[in-house]
């Protein structure tokens, strides 16, 4: 209609329950071009996610270049899942990211994972293997058989330069180093590492996040585990927060967007179970994790991996509507929780997604816009 128009007066009195709100793209299993990870970020900012955690390194590739070291990017990030196209950011690339997601009121966090996970990076650098000998690439899916060599000082300076200048170009106060998986190392090796690995962060003036499986190293002033469990009981986490660690929620059956929708959905793995829209939206992450208060809680965050994803509509499809779900836990009350009024909502959200051209789910049981109902949908 027409303007002008004339809206009472009022007072609107709004804040989030929690104040992390994150998202997580793997771009080293599946890399995205600087564009898409743009789009990406715009499909955040329609929620009031406040965190982009990028995963920048893993077995299949490394995402981001590093002067002294060059062969990391030219080498590791040479490769992909699937023998599919690699790539990698130049320091520049990387600092559009971040500014572009800044101006949008979010934070990046970047991750490079170790000690496991790494096996792109002793492709580029033999040096760093156990053995010494450069593994050839890889671009498969299986997970733990790779490791740094943890206690050679070469190692140790490759992580002060590489978290360095991660670092550097980096304004937001976070690091995380990974530390998932890292199944070839004794429990004292990895301790061992990930000690020093968290001194280094420290030294950087950032705050070391890790997967949970970092509470078995020394605890250090404000570290924040990122727990991917499905149990919602981690007693080393529970422990770490009693000697004063944050958590923030990744519990995989409920928030990992790279999960099915059901047994045939076309795209996404099936470990941690099926999670339907309403899956997605049914939990308390302030009363998730046995042993942890809420006030432990820095927030909750949707990991999005890339295993099977071969382009940004495959990314916007497992995102959506799921990351409306975890968006709304992270900012509304415990009272506010409703999946009745929630999936009202999502029929206007799925109309503006079709005028935007998102792709997304058609969870059965929503009453999407265009669509006759479905009798005896497992949502209704």
């Amino acid at each position: 209609l027409p303007g002008p128009w004339t809206v009472p007066a009022g007072v609107i009195v709004d804040h989030p329950r929690f104040p992390y709100r994150g998202a997580m793209l793997d771009v080293a299993r599946r890399f995205f071009p600087l564009a898409e990870v743009l789009r990406f970020i715009d499909h955040l900012t329609r929620y009031k996610i406040n965190h982009l955690h990028l995963h920048l390194t893993d077995d299949q590739g490394w995402r981001i270049a590093i002067a002294s070291w060059p062969r990391l990017a030219e080498v590791g990030g040479a490769t992909a899942v699937g023998d599919r196209p690699g790539g990698y950011y130049t320091p520049t690339e990387y600092r559009t990211i971040v500014e572009y997601a800044v101006a949008r009121h979010i934070t990046v966090v970047p991750e490079i994972d170790m000690p496991g996970h790494t096996n792109a990076a002793l492709t580029a650098y033999g040096q760093l293997a156990p053995d010494g000998v450069a593994p050839p690439p890889y671009t498969g899916t299986d997970v733990g058989f790779s490791a740094l060599a943890v206690d050679r000082e070469l190692t140790c300076r490759f992580v002060e330069d590489v978290l360095g200048a991660v670092a550097a170009l980096t304004p937001g106060p976070y690091l995380h180093i990974g530390g998932d998986e890292a199944f070839t190392l004794t429990p004292e090796e990895y301790a061992r590492f990930m000690d020093r690995a968290q001194d280094i962060v420290a030294a950087t003036g950032k705050t070391v996040v890790g997967w949970h499986q970092l509470a078995a190293a020394r605890p250090v002033p404000g570290r924040v585990l990122q727990y991917w469990g499905t149990t919602g009981a981690e007693e080393t986490v529970a422990a770490a927060v009693r000697q004063g660690a944050k958590v923030i929620l990744s519990p995989g059956n409920r928030t990992y967007l790279d999960m099915k929708y059901a047994a045939d959905t076309r795209l996404g793995k099936d470990w941690a179970g099926l999670i339907e829209i309403d899956r997605a939206y049914g939990w308390d992450p302030g009363d998730y994790l046995v042993g942890v208060p809420p006030e432990a809680v820095l927030g909750v965050e949707a990991p999005l991996w890339t295993e099977t994803v071969t382009s940004l509509a495959d990314a916007e499809y497992l995102t959506f509507p799921r990351l409306a779900a975890i968006a709304e836990l992270g900012w509304s009350p415990v009272s506010a929780y409703g999946w009745t009024g929630f999936r009202d909502r999502l029929v206007a959200e799925g109309a503006r997604w079709e005028a935007a051209g998102i792709t997304f789910h058609r969870s059965p049981g929503i009453p999407w816009v265009g669509e006759p109902p479905r009798v005896g949908s497992p949502l209704g």
